[in-house]
């Protein structure tokens, strides 16, 4: 009996690990189809105005259309900032009869109707007049953020138990249909809170003010974060917009503030994705919400985007009183693809905080064609170099300070890939002084500085373009990461509601272990058999990139297993395919072994796809690099 146990046991771990590396087989099968998310309103990131940061909750139709009018009047609308997001505050209640959302008229009196349904119709009529957009916010759960975190705040739902929820879950179809069809929005930004903070043992459930719901998700934790689940939601609300948005002209906001692995699947459900928690008007919060981003430019794409939260510009360390802090803000969110919504009453702000807002060549970063959110090309907890190619082939650069006092840092050549003994032209964007350097310069840096730069030079690449510079052409369709963990570099600042209470602000985002662009998946630098790169792709075995190839005829790379991998037995074989043909393939490759040398031809190719794969189970992740990973002509 007990061998017979055994064996039955046997039998069973064996076919769970054949149905395992059958499943992954099946991920890494390449497909010839480019799989992030991909609609047409989002080809740039979205530009404009947000109600929450500017008046949390207490919102009006004189506030939403007055700051449309400033927005209009003080010409940044013509520069880009299009759309108006109405964030919680708006609704009264659910009408239990029909399920049908109900606006609160005596703060928004143009949703009033005769027969009480209310409409916001007129108000996003009189936006889209003004050449503008409309946003609405919702939750993926029955309740509000408001109602979880913060019920002291005006203008939450009224009524029954039934009446006060308010959120998409149950709803997803009927609501997703009124907002858009009947009413005219063209964005929807959708919360968590209603599956993150209301599970049986909350004192709101307990006191019957609402109905237990999960919780699904623990944003300290993975483990305790039901992430197929949650995913899965925010799916079902993407497959309802596509149903009432046929023509693909919308923006979903997932704002699940990087939790349940979020930072890795957003990019395939919708145009934007929250990579942390709120955004607070303090410089240390700031560099949090940086760093949730800052590591993750193969994630974001147009069409779909990293979202590190709204403007702060105007408030706390970011007013008129520190325009230095102000424009480091600014130029950052440019620099690494951000939507730019301003979160500020623009109806009171100053010339310097527009000028700012309104900078045309900051703003062009932000929106440039090609898509590619900037690089960490020098990355310490005191300097951080970050470098963006351009559509047009040229790059800029921002050189952040993240501290307190002055500090000095050092911009190379190797930094650009350009050419040290060239000439390097570099016009600041803020002042519009030239300068010119070859090889290195030196710069200093006032507290909290970030000097950013157009860069034209003489590439190092001579006939095309690196991978690790194209970061908004790759895909990491599957990026090999088994076990989601805890990215542990991002900026632990104080949570502001929280403050030092509890023990401490733990790594708390997933994302470790990613795809990178010019390092390891670890943060190492990239090196096999201890040839080092500096430019390439860092990826986990068992992964498949997506690259789209917008005319070039040759790929190469040198790959290899890398140094920084703990298995020194596991094999590793890469393969490039082109529109799902295969097109080349690497010798078996153990960690130590000197880098291969694959080329292949892909003129008339549109989508190449760069698979690394392993013959068996994997007991440590194995670090792959496709070093100087290049598409030529």
């Amino acid at each position: 009996m007990i061998r017979t146990l055994r064996t039955g046991a046997a039998a069973l771990a064996i076919a769970l690990a054949c149905s395992t590396a059958a499943t992954a087989a099946d991920r890494l099968a390449p497909t010839g189809r480019w799989s992030a998310y991909d609609r047409p309103a989002a080809r740039t990131p979205p530009m404009g105005w947000n109600s929450w940061n500017a008046f949390t909750s207490d919102i009006d139709e004189d506030k939403v259309m007055g700051s449309a009018q400033a927005l209009v009047d003080t010409g940044l609308a013509a520069k880009g900032y299009r759309y108006v997001n109405i964030d919680d505050g708006w609704w009264l209640k659910r009408r239990t009869s029909d399920g049908r959302m109900l606006i609160r008229a005596a703060r928004f009196p143009s949703a009033a109707t005769a027969n009480g349904d209310t409409s916001f119709r007129p108000l996003t009529d009189r936006l889209h007049g003004m050449g503008l957009k409309a946003g609405i916010y919702s939750d993926i759960g029955r309740n509000s953020c408001g109602q979880v975190f913060t019920s002291t705040f005006p203008n939450q739902p009224e009524g029954s138990v039934a009446e006060r929820e308010v959120g998409l879950y149950g709803h997803v179809d009927q609501d997703i249909a009124l907002y858009f069809q009947e009413w005219g929005f063209d964005l929807i930004k959708v919360d968590g809170c209603g599956v993150r903070g209301l599970g049986p043992d909350d004192p709101k459930v307990k006191s019957g003010q609402y109905r237990a719901l999960g919780p699904l998700v623990d944003v300290d934790s993975l483990g305790r974060t039901d992430i197929a689940a949650v995913r899965g939601l925010y799916e079902e609300v993407g497959k309802a917009l596509d149903k009432h948005n046929p023509d693909g002209d919308f923006i979903y906001s997932l704002c699940l503030w990087g939790a349940a692995d979020v930072r890795a699947w957003g990019k395939d459900v919708g145009a934007i994705s929250r990579t942390s928690e709120d955004i607070s008007p303090t410089w240390s919060r700031m560099l949090h919400n940086l760093d949730s981003v800052s590591r993750r430019p193969l994630y974001a794409h147009p069409g779909t985007w990293n979202d590190p939260d709204m403007l702060y510009v105007g408030k706390g360390d970011f007013d008129a009183q520190h325009i230095e802090a102000a424009r480091s803000h600014f130029s950052l969110w440019a620099m690494v693809n951000a939507p730019l919504l301003i979160g500020y009453d623009l109806r009171t702000a100053s010339p310097e905080l527009l000028q700012i807002l309104g900078a045309k060549p900051v703003i062009a970063l932000n929106q440039d064609p090609g898509g590619n959110q900037a690089v960490l090309a020098f990355d310490s907890g005191d300097i951080a170099i970050f470098v963006k190619t351009l559509a047009s082939g040229d790059k800029a650069v921002a050189i952040l300070n993240r501290t307190s006092a002055p500090i000095q840092a050092i911009l190379t050549a190797q930094h650009l890939k350009f050419l040290a003994d060239a000439d390097i032209d570099l016009t600041n964007l803020w002042t519009q002084e030239a300068l010119k350097f070859r090889g290195e310069r030196k710069f200093q840096l006032e507290p909290r500085q970030t000097l950013l730069f157009a860069a034209h030079g003489q590439r190092r690449l001579t006939d095309g373009m690196f991978l690790s510079e194209l970061p908004g052409a790759v895909n990491p369709a599957v990026d090999g990461v088994v076990t989601p963990q805890a990215d542990p570099l991002i900026h632990r600042a104080l949570l502001p509601w929280r403050g030092s209470r509890g023990f401490g602000e733990p790594p708390r985002y997933g994302g470790w272990g990613g795809a990178q662009a010019d390092r390891t998946p670890y943060d190492q630098e990239l090196a096999v058999a201890g040839r080092r790169f500096d430019t390439g792709l860092g990826v986990l075995a068992n992964s498949r990139l997506e690259v789209r190839n917008p005319g070039f005829k040759r790929f190469s790379a040198d790959v290899g297993v890398d140094d920084s991998g703990e298995d020194a037995d596991q094999v590793v074989t890469f393969l490039v395919y082109g529109d799902g043909k295969l097109l080349a393939r690497s010798r078996p490759m153990k960690r130590g072994q000197p880098t291969q040398a694959l080329a292949a031809d892909i003129a008339g190719v549109g989508l190449v796809e760069l698979v690394a794969s392993t013959a068996r189970g994997q007991r440590h992740p194995v670090p792959v690099t496709w070093g100087e990973a290049a598409l030529k002509r």
